[in-house]
This record gives C-alpha cells, structure tokens and sequence, in this order.
C-alpha cells in the first residue's frame, strides 16, 4: 500500500521509501522516514499535488513521489 492508495484524513505509519536516491535523500531530509505517521491532509482536485502531515508541518509532494512511500495503515 502507498500514500496514493489513502483516503483523505487517513493516517498511516511509513514502512519504507523507494525510489531513486536523489528522492529517497530529500524525504528523508523533510523528515519522511521509516516509523513516521503521516496523514493525506488535501489533494488538488486532480489529485496532484497531495498535502502530506508529518512530525508536526505540512508537505505538498507530487502524485509521482507519492508512489513511492510505501506505508501501513494506523489501527
């Protein structure tokens, strides 16, 4: 399952990040690493970009990258 696969207000714990290294660097940089909980806080209305929460801040990723953060759903 990935952050594309959530629904919005839904909350989930990262598993892993894929995906070229340049992109795996810079997500982990805005602080999407493995453990994290994160929740879909809006999408575009053509669903590109998403608003990402995590570790208190909001981020704005492309569908493409969302992809590619692999996640479990919080219970």
């Amino acid at each position: 399952m990935c952050v594309n696969d959530l629904k919005l207000g839904e909350k989930a714990f990262v598993r892993n990040v894929f995906g070229d290294e340049k992109l795996v660097k810079r997500l982990s940089a805005l602080g999407c690493t493995e453990g994290c909980q994160i929740e879909v806080v809006n999408r575009a209305p053509f669903g590109d970009p998403i608003v990402l929460s995590l570790r208190g801040s909001n981020m704005a990723i492309r569908k493409k990258d969302a992809g590619n953060i692999q996640v479990e759903a919080s219970f």
